[in-house]
């Protein structure tokens, strides 16, 4: 039987779900309602008056937080909360994607080309993801992809993979709009990991509604030769709780954000904090970059934010955030893949039909060897990501992997962005053509920590 015959009703929200809750066949079914709906017909018209909407393109803001809605208080603080199985593994070296994997790649891409693509030059210009992109993710449920099935997701196990994938996927439509639709879930998906009981029962039911909250990590800072793993932003215990003071960078759509998970310095150890945005002392500014401007980057102040004893998220020894760094760091190779397969499959067919001389520019060998580096390059980029995945998935030591991984990708996918504007000359240089947004979002590669987690 196949995988779609075996959908049946009663899933979130009326979608229909495999008996075994298959994150797949959800995908799938998700997919089916979207297609359905007048989503896909909104994404392309904007009213005049939404042009006039306030965005952070040229002056940017400088506002207080949003109003959070009340998250009830729910589970026992200091019972562990549900954790996603990891995932088994062959010994045999083998990255190529199950056959459920690759429909849920199959799906996505579907989503991201019929979606994101039509999208992705004006969210690019108003920084600004359209309301109407981030539904359409929610309808295919990627914001509980990470999320156990138990607290209201579809994850049976650990979901690196998959979400890898996923963001792959995604940033071949955009990187900006990607990094926009995955945010909610990787706070969601660290609450999945590392959160306890009540963390779990108090935040992620809003996760897995209709109405999800925009969400952020908050990692990166805005200083000079900035270390991830020593933030400069620092937590102060008190008799209560905690005192955060610092500043962070390229929070995605903070002005939207309802909960941020923020990495400050506790007592010498990097920790992660959950902080509602009702919190009194934060302040957003937008801080719109040279890529990845559909997400919406802000920067967010704290100045003597007061959290609970219970807001910690995960170890206070530093291992929880070190975790997180390295699986963001892994979401950031995946986007980095997927735009460069989006250069690589737009510039082959250019250069095949681009004539100088008489004859296609392809029949240059300078010009066909650089369009092979982009594929040879592109191909290792992905091969040392995956193996990362599928070691993060199975819950052995990845950071070794992990780190070379972003080596690559960083430096490589930089390097086909280049080459993506060097192949088409003039035109690369101007808007008209995609090419020029996807090398500004490939340098954010090696710059931004945090931000998204698989």
């Amino acid at each position: 039987m196949s995988l779609i015959n075996s959908l049946k009703p009663g899933g979130r929200n009326g979608v229909p779900r495999s008996e075994s809750s298959d994150p797949i066949g959800y995908l799938v079914a998700g997919l089916n309602r979207l297609a359905q709906s007048d989503i896909l017909d909104r994404v392309k018209l904007r009213k005049p008056a939404e042009q006039a909407v306030f965005t952070v393109t040229r002056n940017g803001f400088k506002t207080m937080t949003a109003a959070s809605r009340t998250f009830a208080k729910a589970g026992s603080k200091d019972k562990a909360g549900a954790r996603p199985a990891d995932a088994p593994r062959p010994g045999v070296f083998d990255l190529t994607p199950s056959e459920d994997e690759q429909m849920l790649v199959d799906v996505v891409g579907e989503y991201a080309a019929e979606v994101l693509v039509p999208a992705a030059a004006e969210a690019n210009e108003t920084c600004l993801a359209p309301e109407a992109v981030l539904k359409a993710s929610l309808e295919i449920g990627i914001p509980i992809l990470g999320i156990p099935e138990a607290l209201g997701g579809i994850s049976e196990e650990r979901s690196a993979m998959a979400g890898t994938l996923v963001a792959e996927a995604l940033a071949k439509g955009d990187m900006g709009l990607a990094v926009a639709v995955l945010a909610p879930g990787s706070v969601a998906t660290a609450l999945g990991l590392w959160g306890t009981e009540a963390q779990q029962q108090t935040y992620l039911p809003a996760f897995s509604d209709s109405d999800v909250p925009a969400a952020a990590l908050a990692l990166n800072e805005p200083s000079v030769l900035f270390d991830v793993l020593s933030p400069s932003t620092t937590a102060t215990k008190t008799a209560g709780g905690y005192v955060l003071n610092g500043v962070k960078s390229a929070v995605v759509r903070g002005a939207e954000a309802e909960l941020f998970v923020v990495g400050a310095t506790l007592e010498g150890k990097p920790v992660l904090f959950l902080v509602e945005s009702s919190t009194q002392g934060l302040a957003i500014e937008g801080d719109p970059g040279m890529g990845v401007r559909a997400a919406s980057l802000s920067t967010l102040t704290l100045t003597d934010v007061t959290v609970g004893s219970d807001a910690v998220l995960g170890a206070t020894d530093g291992t929880t955030y070190a975790e997180c760094v390295r699986l963001s760091r892994l979401a950031w190779c995946a986007l980095a893949v997927g735009t460069g397969q989006a250069v690589l499959d737009y510039v082959t067919p250019y250069v095949k039909t681009r004539e100088a001389f008489g004859e296609p520019i392809a029949h240059r060998q300078s010009v066909a060897f650089m369009v092979a580096n982009i594929a040879i390059e592109l191909q290792a980029m992905r091969l040392l990501t995956y193996k990362a995945a599928s070691r993060a998935a199975a819950g052995k030591d990845f950071s070794r992997e992990v780190a070379l991984a972003r080596k690559l990708c960083a430096e490589k996918g930089m390097q086909i962005g280049l080459d993506g504007v060097q192949l088409l000359g003039g035109h690369g240089f101007v808007k008209e053509h995609p090419v020029e947004r996807w090398y500004r979002d490939l340098r954010a590669v090696g710059i931004m920590e945090g931000t998204v987690l698989v």
